[in-house]
């Protein structure tokens, strides 16, 4: 909903307001392109296009600026130094992002997303596909991200929760149960229902 991707899905429609600096994001005028720019998103599996690992970075970026090439190499470079990825990559730009380890992917996944400079950036449970070292290098990106850029994380686990975020919300069967700071919901919750779930009693 933060980037209208349903809009690509017939007969999805959301209602109501989600206000992004002011503005309503789910105004028919919105322009979506625009939107997906400001709102980036990192899914599940790591998802890098099939083409080099620069072109993997400067793809999104050309559809929104005209850079000079001396421009878009320090663009590449950055967004790959944003992700932690810049000293593992550098020598092999020109090779295929598919080639990179799970966990490597995902942060060049996350390269690209901060390559057009987004305000806020979407992980939909961006390390349940990764083995626990790639999962502690992710968590510590989204630690150095959050002081640039809001970002939003889903979940199912609570011990990541607890480490990566600020606030929590605890969502159940599409309602939101409870919305606090995290130390607050992990130490004492103000539903009982968020307890219960926290403590193992059900989900």
């Amino acid at each position: 909903t933060f980037n209208r991707m349903y809009s690509l899905y017939p007969g999805q429609r959301a209602e109501g307001e989600i206000n992004l600096y002011g503005q309503n994001i789910l105004d028919a005028k919105q322009d979506l392109n625009l939107l997906r720019a400001q709102v980036g998103m990192v899914f599940q599996k790591p998802t890098p296009f099939p083409m080099s690992i620069y072109d993997n970075i400067a793809f999104g970026v050309k559809l929104y600026e005209s850079l000079s090439k001396s421009d878009m190499d320090a663009r590449v470079e950055w967004s790959l130094k944003k992700a932690a990825l810049w000293d593992e990559v550098k020598t092999k730009l020109n090779q295929s992002g598919l080639s990179l380890s799970g966990g490597q992917q995902q942060r060049l996944c996350i390269a690209r997303t901060v390559a057009v400079k987004p305000k806020v950036i979407l992980l939909d449970e961006p390390t349940s596909a990764l083995d626990p070292i790639s999962t502690a290098k992710v968590e510590e990106l989204v630690h150095e991200l959050k002081s640039d850029y809001t970002v939003a994380i889903v979940t199912h686990n609570m011990q990541q929760a607890a480490r990566v975020s600020d606030f929590t919300a605890f969502m159940y069967v599409g309602e939101l149960v409870e919305f606090s700071a995290t130390k607050q919901m992990f130490i004492k919750p103000n539903k009982k229902q968020t307890e219960d779930y926290i403590t193992g009693r059900f989900g």
